[in-house]
């Protein structure tokens, strides 16, 4: 690989939001513009599309302005192009299986990284993951990178569905010369199952903007009076998208064991945004479990919660769980995949079993009755944040990773 001039980066991702659309654009913000060409791949709407849809793809690609205009709620691709980046949107390239897709996203990718004539391909998320790294590898890209934000497998799903899953990253594993595997659960889970050699793997870290998550005196109130809270209430909210691994169904079966004192909010959207209301209903909580959608002001609507509650069925580890440390708010959430990295039992937060409203109900009450333990567990996690999750930090990885020595299988 030359190092004589910029290199040529290119990011795929099949949703550019979220955690770890997050994470990757913060990634891509820490390299330095004097020594990389940087580039963002991310999903499109699929072959048939929407109606109107066709406008501005050329052989199955939208670019720069075009990708933009074509970009859904909450896509960071608007701040990656503003911020000097190129950006794409690759037609085929969605989330659900859908085989006619897939291969025609493999096709695409394949055609537009060889045009490219990137020096480095990096891949997040489980399809791109998938679909990019086999592309990038027919497309003879020197240097190919995945970040294993999590993975798609987990103990909740069917063995036959969990070992194809399992099957499916070991191929793509050929094909990858250095992984990044944030969070300490997901680098051991990878070793354990043999998915890649010790020497190509390393931890990492969710990168996150510290200082816009530092909440003042102030922010309480201004962020319950955004909310439109009422006067007195105590507050226990969740921020991530509405699909039942993140298990906002559980939050709300809490809530019915809480006082009337105790409000809900959700912040995002997803799949079940039509179905959570009607789960409220049905328990009787309504009235006081909100369901948010999308919101790019949480970094001001934060500062509202008493408690972040975060019941999720598995992850890798969530940006949400540092921006709530970030504005000092206390952290409940499961004993799933890397959550123990920030949550310490009883010294930096509460972690309570995988879908079990009652324990997440007791561990809430807990900390809503006994505000100056809660207030200890999140200066203790404060402080234990050091530098290891600001995008600085990632940036340095991701360079020395780009420009690493690691070889694939494929190519030894």
């Amino acid at each position: 690989m030359r190092t004589d001039r910029k290199l040529r980066v290119a990011t795929v991702i099949t949703r550019f939001n979220g955690g770890a659309g997050h994470v990757a654009l913060n990634g891509l913000l820490a390299l330095a513009p004097d020594a990389y060409e940087r580039t963002v791949f991310t999903g499109g709407v699929g072959i048939d599309g929407q109606a109107g849809d066709a406008s501005g793809y050329r052989r199955g690609v939208r670019y720069g302005k075009d990708a933009v205009a074509g970009a859904s709620t909450g896509d960071l691709i608007e701040r990656a192009y503003a911020a000097g980046m190129q950006v794409a949107q690759v037609r085929p390239l969605v989330p659900q299986i859908s085989p006619r897709d897939d291969v025609a996203a493999l096709h695409t990718l394949t055609r537009v990284l060889a045009e490219g004539r990137y020096d480095v391909v990096h891949t997040h998320s489980s399809k791109a993951g998938f679909v990019g790294r086999l592309a990038a590898a027919r497309a003879g890209v020197p240097r190919i990178v995945h970040t294993w934000h999590g993975f798609p497998f987990h103990d909740y799903q069917s063995w036959a569905r969990r070992r194809a899953y399992i099957r499916l990253e070991r191929i793509a594993a050929k094909h990858t010369d250095a992984f990044l595997a944030v969070g300490s659960q997901t680098a051991v889970t990878a070793l354990r199952l043999g998915l890649a050699t010790p020497e190509r793997i390393r931890l990492t870290w969710p990168a996150v903007d510290v200082d816009a998550y530092t909440a003042d005196s102030g922010a309480r109130a201004r962020a319950r009076r955004r909310l439109d809270l009422p006067l007195g209430v105590k507050v226990v909210g969740a921020v991530g998208r509405l699909t039942r691994t993140k298990g906002p169904h559980l939050l709300a079966k809490a809530l019915a064991r809480l006082p009337e004192d105790v409000f809900g909010l959700w912040a995002g959207g997803g799949p079940l945004a039509e179905e959570m209301p009607r789960l409220s209903a049905d328990l009787g909580v309504a009235d006081r479990m909100r369901w948010l959608g999308h919101r790019d002001d949480v970094a001001e609507v934060l500062p509202a919660f008493d408690v972040m509650a975060l019941p999720t069925y598995t992850e890798g580890l969530p940006c949400v769980l540092v921006e709530a440390i970030c504005a000092g708010v206390p952290l409940v959430t499961t004993a799933v995949s890397s959550n123990h990295d920030l949550v310490l039992p009883g010294e930096t937060g509460l972690l309570v079993p995988p879908d079990d409203p009652a324990s997440l109900a007791a561990a809430i009450t807990a900390l809503l009755d006994d505000p100056a333990a809660a207030a200890r567990m999140a200066e203790r996690a404060r402080a234990a944040l050091g530098d290891r999750f600001s995008p600085g930090y990632l940036g340095a990885v991701l360079d020395e990773t780009y420009r690493g020595a690691s070889v694939r299988p494929h190519r030894r």
